[in-house]
C-alpha cells in the first residue's frame, strides 16, 4: 500500500479538494464521483460526504493508497530589515 503525507496549510481541507490536490482524482468532479461511489474511507470508515472537513491526524484511504494529514510546519519569520 502506498502511503502519502499531506501537509495542511490551514485548519482543514475538504475531502474532494484533498483527492484533487494529491493527484488521486484528475478533477474536482472526478473526486466527488469517487466519494459518491463509496470508494473513499476516512479513519477506516466509508465516507460519502464529498466536502467532509479533514484535519491533521486523520487518514484517508482509497484503492491501495493511504493519505495521512499532518499539520504544516511553521515557516521561520525573517528578521526585520535594518
Amino acid at each position: 500500500m502506498q502511503t502519502l503525507l499531506f501537509e495542511l496549510r490551514g485548519e482543514f481541507i475538504t475531502l474532494d479538494r484533498l483527492l484533487k490536490a494529491t493527484g488521486l482524482a484528475p478533477s474536482g468532479g472526478a473526486a466527488k464521483a469517487m466519494v459518491a461511489e463509496g470508494r473513499v474511507q476516512v479513519d477506516g470508515r466509508d465516507e460519502l460526504r464529498k466536502t467532509a472537513k479533514l484535519r491533521a491526524g486523520q487518514v484517508v484511504g482509497l484503492a491501495g493508497v493511504r493519505i495521512t494529514l499532518v499539520p504544516s510546519t511553521p515557516q521561520p519569520t525573517p528578521p526585520p530589515a535594518a
